[in-house]
């Protein structure tokens, strides 16, 4: 099947640095290593990061462990790669990358959504299975269909004379499927000179029992957690956008 094509992955990667400046999101990714220390069998040294985007989390992650990153976008990678030159990107498919190698963790702090069938989603618990240390962790961040709603999102920032205003807008157009439409638009300034562009994500939503019944199939030990304020102070309006924290562990081969 052919991926589709977004802008804001590909020619205006750069952008996530402006919106998303990886020092504002260093106090999640904290989170998240406390929670791999907390929970891990091992001593965790090495993070698997599935879906790695422009870097952003491994900015804070290559402080504690030495990571390596996976992501389909080339734009992205390139990002990621600047940002984080002590860190090993490669380009590939969560759901059947093969590195021949286990880390002490894995995570897929977000990008596990754009699984929108459950047997992608069955692929991708498996990638991170099958590269992780018996007794190690992999976590990840979704919502689940029980909870989520429609709303709407504005992130912005600006450097030197460019301004970047990104709108999202949440929309669930067939309430019996299992994902949503997430269409985003892109106001760029430079130097005033204004462009528009415009990319539709289709994003996946499963319910919770579907997560546990994967993560079962991998006999995971699994705990989870709410994040329910991770983007609050982007949301527009009273909208709401909760997400679990699937804390997975690696039980010990006997």
């Amino acid at each position: 099947m052919k991926r589709p094509y977004w802008i804001g992955y590909n020619e205006l990667a750069w952008t996530n640095l402006i919106i998303a400046p990886p020092e504002e999101y260093a106090e999640e990714t904290e989170r998240f290593c406390r929670t791999i220390q907390e929970h891990s069998k091992i001593e965790p040294e090495t993070v698997l990061h599935l879906g790695s985007g422009a870097g952003i989390n491994d900015y804070t992650f290559k402080k504690s462990f030495k990571v390596t990153g996976v992501d389909i976008s080339r734009g992205m990678l390139e990002v990621a790669r600047n940002l984080n030159p002590e860190v090993t990107y490669f380009h590939g498919d969560i759901r059947v990358a093969d590195l021949k190698k286990q880390f002490d963790a894995v995570v897929i702090p977000e990008s596990i959504n754009y699984m929108t069938t459950i047997e992608d989603a069955r692929k991708t618990v498996i990638t991170a299975y099958k590269h992780l240390k018996p007794g190690g962790v992999f976590l990840f961040a979704t919502h689940i269909k029980e909870e989520f709603q429609e709303n709407n999102f504005v992130y912005k920032g600006s450097k030197g004379s460019i301004q970047v205003t990104v709108f999202e807008n949440n929309y669930i157009p067939d309430p019996e499927k299992l994902t949503y439409e997430s269409t985003i638009i892109y106001l760029i300034r430079n130097s005033g000179k204004m462009e528009i562009y415009t990319d539709l994500h289709i994003i996946g939503l499963f319910y919770k029992n579907t997560w546990l019944d994967l993560l079962k199939e991998c006999e995971f030990e699994v705990t989870e957690e709410k994040l329910d304020d991770t983007y609050a102070q982007f949301i527009m309006g009273e909208g709401k956008y909760p997400l679990r924290l699937f804390i997975c562990t690696n039980k010990f081969q006997q």
